[in-house]
């Protein structure tokens, strides 16, 4: 295993041909005032700006009067052809701006994948920072900033995002997820379902003029959508588990036995029928019934 060290700002001494750079450019996630002085310039510098929207992008470089270089479309469709395309330019000499739709570039972004490869060619990848919509939920939630975790989009399957946040029960971090307004009310179903009425922030149009933040349990907040139906692209910032909960999770008299031989026990030792030992198995374990009955299918 070789050790690699990037040295972002050292110029090149060896006389040959230098390659270009990879910056990572943060962009606003609402409010155009968010942007940079050093994003600004950074864009105007640049050869070249690969865009996830090239008409966005357009869109944001008139605002601030910057006369782009080339631009170029990279996306989740088009990534695995534009991505060794962009690495050659890079190592031709061309230093690459690569920015998405909001926010930080490559964060639930098909500009990880760019990443990879610019590092994989010994290219320099520079971040230059900005605002992140997930970052910015977790510090006016009220709950624990100590430690947290980002898990992005949940998956659309049921059965999947079931088995993620069952993965998720006893983690005392801050969890923080996005979801679009249309799932917000199926997500928050499950994650109470499985997780429990924990506390619960919902913010939505971050930096915009309808910004808003709701705060309450899970439960509280799912009756409050009942009236006021979700609006914009949300960020889900949801507590971590109690340590109490999660030792006495873990100290649970059922811990070393299969699902089957849970459900049993209440069947043969307190005379329930199938579906009531389901239900309690169900309970125990902090999982929804239809995940026990799949389990024993």
């Amino acid at each position: 295993m070789s050790v690699q060290v990037q040295k972002s700002f050292e110029e090149d001494k060896s006389g040959g041909s230098a390659y270009g750079k990879l910056y990572l450019v943060a962009t606003p996630i609402g409010n155009l005032e968010d942007m940079t002085y050093r994003a600004v310039r950074t864009l105007q510098e640049a050869d070249i700006i690969a865009a996830e929207d090239t008409r966005n992008t357009r869109k944001l470089l008139t605002h601030f009067e910057i006369t782009p270089g080339k631009l170029l479309s990279y996306h989740e469709h088009n990534k695995a052809a534009s991505g060794p395309e962009l690495i050659r330019l890079i190592i031709e000499g061309k230093n690459l701006a690569l920015v998405s739709d909001a926010g930080l570039p490559a964060i639930s972004d098909p500009g990880s994948d760019l990443v990879k490869l610019a590092i994989e060619a010994g290219i320099s990848v520079i971040p230059v920072p900005g605002a992140n919509a997930a970052l910015s939920a977790l510090i006016v939630s009220g709950l624990s900033t100590s430690r947290f975790q980002f898990i992005g989009f949940m998956p659309r399957d049921n059965k999947e995002r079931g088995t993620l946040l069952q993965s998720l029960q006893d983690e005392e971090s801050t969890l923080l997820m996005y979801e679009s307004p249309h799932r917000l009310i199926k997500t928050l179903d499950s994650i109470l379902e499985v997780l429990g009425d924990r506390e619960v922030v919902l913010a939505r149009e971050l930096t915009k003029r309808y910004e808003e933040m709701t705060r309450g349990t899970l439960s509280e907040c799912l009756l409050w959508l009942e009236d006021h139906p979700p609006l914009g692209e949300y960020c889900i910032v949801v507590a971590g588990a109690r340590p109490e909960e999660v030792k006495e999770r873990r100290d649970a008299w059922w811990q070393s036995m299969t699902i089957e031989e849970h459900v049993n026990y209440y069947e043969q030792q307190e005379g329930s029928d199938r579906k009531e030992a389901m239900k309690k198995a169900a309970g125990d374990r902090g999982v929804s019934k239809r995940d026990i009955y799949q389990a024993l299918l």
